[in-house]
């Protein structure tokens, strides 16, 4: 019999991250909507109405036309508000504007992501350590570019400086730069005159770069959303392309809808791409999307979410300090804190083994090491750097927030 990793002539395909971490939990009886468990490792947002939020979709009209295909690259409309919405926010007064034709709508952030990879030509690839797990596999499966790791330094916060960017992409002769902002899971945002930077260099080196905008609503530090849109000089010229969606900015994971912004040309390819990946995305669900990308319905979201979440993270950040996790600053975006364990009890100093301990009391975080994404294996004779730390997600309802973190607090107390 042939070995279960070549049956068929199938290869095994690891569960790594988030995957691996849920399915531990499953077979320890999670499952959602469980109130025995607190779910602070799975990164999704509440999704119930929050304090000045508008109103939730609720139904999805199901009209004769929507039974047809969508086209492969989205529904007009809702490549129209696409555009409409990053001009209003972001290019106001500037004379290159984004249209229909500079977005193609997909099936989920993965869906985009996955298109982008397969319409990447014979580059190397920079991608930030750490950063969202989910990029190991993407990035392993096809062959035509190279993955180049750029590990980011603990002492420096996990930051790169505008500096340190143009000596990586000179350095390490790269062609495109793949990198979420915020960042899943350090919660580190690039935006103002810094991102500006960033955009400028890309533009010069010509350089793509290829930015996770799902967490873009969730910014600390400023008034609204942060994008790499308001540094575009030329949409169709400027090597930029963004990644944004419904799943977390509109706190509607289930409706895997996402959307990718760029040049002209980056976007033909990236639909040619998804003819053959995934064949588009669904269309009632994106009727059903247009009226949430209003201006005026996607900014109150974007400030509820903002209100809501700075409080639970500094809940959060407070609890783990004062369980003795190492925190420096409090993540800057995203909903997400990614603390050391080195000043926990020794049996507790590992993200793996705190993760499982932790499993114990119904509560899910996911070790650091899960975020030292190492597309095909490469560095896997290495020690992660990032054993000793462990994300955790304010993501959920509050009374799931503070249960977890109460149940985690009890743990910790346990071992000291």
């Amino acid at each position: 019999m042939p070995a279960p990793d070549q049956l068929q002539g199938f290869r095994a395909v690891p569960r790594t991250g988030v995957i691996y971490v849920m399915s531990e939990a499953a077979k320890r009886g999670f499952h959602y909507g469980n109130p025995g468990w607190a779910n602070l490792g799975q990164g999704a947002p509440e999704t119930g109405p929050l304090p000045g939020s508008p109103p939730r979709l609720e139904q999805v009209q199901l009209e004769v036309s929507s039974y047809e295909y969508a086209p492969v690259d989205g529904v007009g409309e809702l490549k129209e508000a696409v555009a409409a919405l990053y001009n209003r926010r972001y290019r106001r007064g500037m004379r290159s504007q984004y249209t229909a034709e500079n977005v193609s709508i997909s099936a989920g952030g993965r869906s985009a992501l996955t298109r982008i990879a397969a319409a990447l030509g014979n580059v190397h690839l920079g991608h930030l350590l750490p950063d969202y797990t989910a990029y190991e596999e993407l990035l392993g499966i096809f062959k035509e570019f190279v993955p180049i790791p750029i590990p980011l330094r603990p002492e420096d916060g996990f930051r790169l400086s505008p500096e340190s960017l143009r000596e990586r992409i000179v350095g390490m002769g790269l062609g495109a730069i793949l990198f979420s902002n915020p960042c899943n899971p350090t919660g580190n945002t690039v935006e103002g005159e810094e991102l500006h930077r960033w955009v400028s260099i890309a533009r010069k080196l010509q350089c793509s770069l290829l930015i996770d905008e799902f967490y873009a609503h969730y910014v600390y530090g400023q008034e609204g959303p942060v994008s790499a849109a308001r540094f575009v000089e030329d949409v169709d010229k400027d090597p930029v392309v963004m990644v944004d969606g419904l799943t977390k900015n509109w706190r509607y994971p289930g409706l895997r809808l996402a959307w990718t912004l760029g040049p002209k040309e980056v976007i033909r390819r990236i639909a040619s791409a998804g003819s053959f990946l995934d064949g588009g995305a669904p269309h009632p669900l994106q009727k059903a999307a247009i009226p949430l990308l209003k201006p005026e319905v996607a900014d109150a979201e974007a400030a509820a979410i903002r209100s809501s979440f700075l409080h639970k993270r500094d809940y959060m950040v407070d609890r783990c300090r004062r369980m003795g996790m190492i925190l420096d600053d409090p993540p800057e975006g995203a909903f997400y804190v990614f603390p050391s364990l080195d000043g926990l009890p020794p049996p507790l100093r590992n993200g793996m083994a705190l993760f499982e301990a932790a499993l114990e009391r119904q509560v899910i975080s996911v070790p650091g090491a899960f975020f030292d994404i190492d597309p095909g294996g490469r560095r896997s004779h290495l020690h992660s750097r990032l054993a000793s730390t462990v994300r955790l997600s304010f993501g959920p309802d509050m009374e799931t927030l503070t249960s977890g973190l109460d149940r985690l607090e009890a743990l910790i107390r346990s071992h000291s």
